[in-house]
């Protein structure tokens, strides 16, 4: 029993020593954990500090930096202020001199003139004493010597005088032919404009050889109804990925051109869709004839024309005279009137109005009878142009007589555009008349709705009316015209002679 108690005590004084020692074991840890955690605080502290302090120094370093280029540019500023004030005071400097300079001039100017004025009276003052003293000699008066004296000196040199007179006449007509010759050199090369010149074909680019296909049609009813319809032949295998359209009217070839565009374009090309298409595209025609006209009447600076006129106008457009653009023709003329009005004291806005319109009856001469001047006249009457511009403009053929100063500009002013090298070219319009003449020839039939002249007027191609002939008077059509021009054209070589009729029938179900 009292070894179990001795046991019992051993093991409880070694729990309380295991006790004590736990404990102090545990404080330590705690105190080395804490150590630890203070470490870690100051560390971060520390860092804090640190980067704080170069932040700041780096915020000083910027700060200086932004005074150093202030003062910089401060300094470049100043640099400048100074070298301006500099040139300002160079300028100064030499407006002083310079009026100065001229300062000295006026006076000196004024005392020449003051010297010269009293050399004048001097002069005057010697003169009249010695008058009055030849009329005190003579006994006669200022007006009764001056007579004698003429009377006598007429008398001595009278073929002198003839002479000197058919000379100082010479010189004068001479001296005004130069005077003219060097102002319409002058509006000429005032005035600078390129040459239209005349083309009888125009070039469509395909985007691939497979469109001309469908251009074509089936048995070719595509490339006949386009032709039929505007009075053109399409050649489409001479290029490749090129049709030319041919023609000698400007404005058949353009609705053609518009046409057959649209059609490659839209991909729908068959007889109807080409009916619409060309509806369509002599509407645009139409438009760019009115634009043209405004257009005109802009550049040469006339204002107030009637709408219907400016129309009349535009059409020029597309009317050649010689190989020379018509429309071109007429604003040329009007830039050149009015320079010349300018220089001869004539009335500039008359004959620039008068120089744009004097060849309107152009527009319309293949419809009316008459001269293009008396058509160009009615159609200006009509519109109520003033008579100052219609006897500007209708002496420049000379088939009226000249009444004002601008009428003679005007027909100086056409003579200078039509007579410059170039201008012109007399075979296109004898070529373009032959087609005309072949056309109207054609037109008088009763039985023909229009007509075409084509392949240089080797070929002509007649559209009948169905209901005006049948097809046995088709063909009695074709030897008649065929004769007529034979007795009354001149051509070379042969004419082919196509007359096309058909017939169709329209209906709709509703």
């Amino acid at each position: 029993m009292y070894s179990d108690l001795t046991w019992l005590i051993t093991a409880m004084l070694a729990l309380s020593a295991g006790s004590v020692l736990g404990y102090f074991a545990r404080q330590s840890i705690a105190k080395r954990q804490l150590s630890t955690a203070e470490g870690k605080a100051e560390r971060v502290t520390s860092d804090a500090t640190k980067r704080a302090e170069d932040i700041v120094l780096e915020a000083k370093k910027k700060s200086v930096q932004i005074l150093e280029e202030a003062k910089r540019s401060e300094k470049e500023r100043e640099d400048q202020i100074a070298r301006q004030e500099r040139r300002i005071e160079h300028r100064e400097e030499a407006l002083d001199k310079k009026t100065s300079e001229l300062d000295q001039t006026r006076d000196s100017l004024e005392k020449k003139a003051e010297e010269i004025l009293a050399i004048r009276k001097e002069a005057e003052k010697a003169r009249e004493e010695e008058l009055l003293r030849l009329q005190n000699i003579a006994g006669l008066d200022k007006e009764e010597a001056k007579n004698i004296l003429f009377e006598l000196t007429e008398e001595e040199n009278r073929d002198a005088l003839l002479e000197r007179m058919k000379k100082l006449q010479k010189e004068g007509e001479e001296e005004m032919e130069r005077k003219a010759m060097s102002i319409m050199a002058q509006v000429i090369q005032r005035y600078s404009r390129s040459h239209v010149s005349e083309f009888t074909t125009t070039t469509v680019p395909l985007p691939s050889d497979e469109v001309k296909g469908k251009i074509i049609g089936k048995e070719g009813r595509n490339i006949r109804t386009l032709e039929r319809l505007t009075g053109v032949e399409l050649i489409v295998d001479d290029t490749p990925e090129t049709v030319l359209i041919s023609g000698f009217d400007p404005v058949r070839r353009e609705t053609a051109k518009i046409a057959l565009e649209k059609l490659i374009t839209d991909g729908r090309i068959h007889p109807a869709r080409i009916e619409e298409v060309v509806e369509e595209a002599k509407k645009a025609v139409d438009e760019k004839i009115r634009e043209a006209g405004e257009a005109a009447a802009y550049d040469a600076g006339v204002t107030g024309l009637h709408p219907k006129l400016l129309y009349i106008l535009g059409r020029l457009r597309f009317r050649y005279s010689y190989k020379q653009n018509v429309l071109t023709h007429s604003l040329e003329v009007s830039a050149i009137a009015g320079a010349l009005a300018a220089e001869l004291g004539g009335n500039v806005a008359v004959a620039k109005k008068a120089g744009l319109l004097h060849d309107i009856g152009k527009a319309v001469d293949h419809e009316i009878e008459g001269t293009h001047v008396k058509i160009g006249i009615r159609i200006l009457e009509k519109f109520g142009i003033g008579q100052d511009v219609i006897a500007a403009m209708q002496c420049h053929h000379d088939e009226f007589p000249h009444s004002t100063l601008e009428s003679y500009i005007v027909t100086a002013a056409d003579a200078i555009s039509a007579a410059r090298p170039g201008a012109r070219k007399e075979t296109a319009e004898k070529y373009i008349k032959r087609l005309e003449e072949l056309e109207a020839l054609i037109n008088s039939f009763e039985a023909v709705e229009r007509s075409y002249a084509l392949s240089a007027g080797r070929e002509v191609r007649i559209f009948v009316s169905p209901e005006k002939t049948d097809d046995l008077g088709a063909m009695k059509l074709a030897k008649d015209i065929s004769k007529r021009i034979q007795d009354e054209l001149k051509y070379p070589g042969e004419i082919k002679v196509i007359v096309f009729r058909e017939t169709r029938a329209v209906e709709y179900a509703r």
